[in-house]
C-alpha cells in the first residue's frame, strides 16, 4: 500500500523558470525536490497550528488501516468507530459495505480515505 500521492500543480512560467535556475545552479537536484523541500519548510513553520488543531479535534495524524477481522472484533463488541485522521484512512478490499455501515459511525479524513466504491458509497451519508 503506497503512503506516497502525487501532487499537479499550475504556477507562472516565470516561477518554473526560477525553479529550473536554482536546480541548474545546483541547489535543488530536480523540480521535485525543490517543492518537496518547500512544502516541508512551509508545514515545519506551521506545526504549532497543525498541532493545536489535530489536538482540538482529536484527530489522529498518520496511516490507519482496518482489516475486516477489525471491523468485525468491533462488530461482536456492539461498538462503533468514529474515525478522525489526518493522512490516510484505509478499508481492506475484503470489508462489505454492510459491515463498514454496521461498525463506522462517521469517518473525518483530512488526507486520503481509500476503500472500495461500494463501501465508500456506504459510507458517504457519515463523512
Amino acid at each position: 500500500m503506497s503512503t506516497v500521492e502525487k501532487v499537479t500543480i499550475n504556477m507562472s512560467v516565470v516561477d518554473l523558470g526560477k525553479i529550473d535556475l536554482l536546480v541548474e545552479e545546483g541547489f535543488y537536484s530536480n523540480r521535485t525536490d525543490f517543492m518537496r523541500t518547500a512544502i516541508r519548510n512551509h508545514l515545519d513553520k506551521h506545526e504549532e497550528n497543525v498541532q493545536k488543531t489535530v489536538a482540538k479535534r482529536n484527530f489522529v495524524i498518520g496511516v490507519l488501516r482496518y482489516e475486516r477481522s477489525d471491523l468485525e472484533k468491533q462488530k461482536e463488541l456492539g461498538a462503533t468507530l468514529s474515525v478522525s485522521v489526518v493522512g490516510l484512512f484505509s478499508l481492506a478490499d475484503d470489508v462489505t459495505p454492510e459491515l463498514a455501515r454496521e461498525t463506522i459511525s462517521s469517518v473525518t479524513v483530512v488526507g486520503v480515505f481509500r476503500a472500495n466504491s461500494a463501501v465508500k458509497k456506504a459510507l458517504s451519508d457519515r463523512t
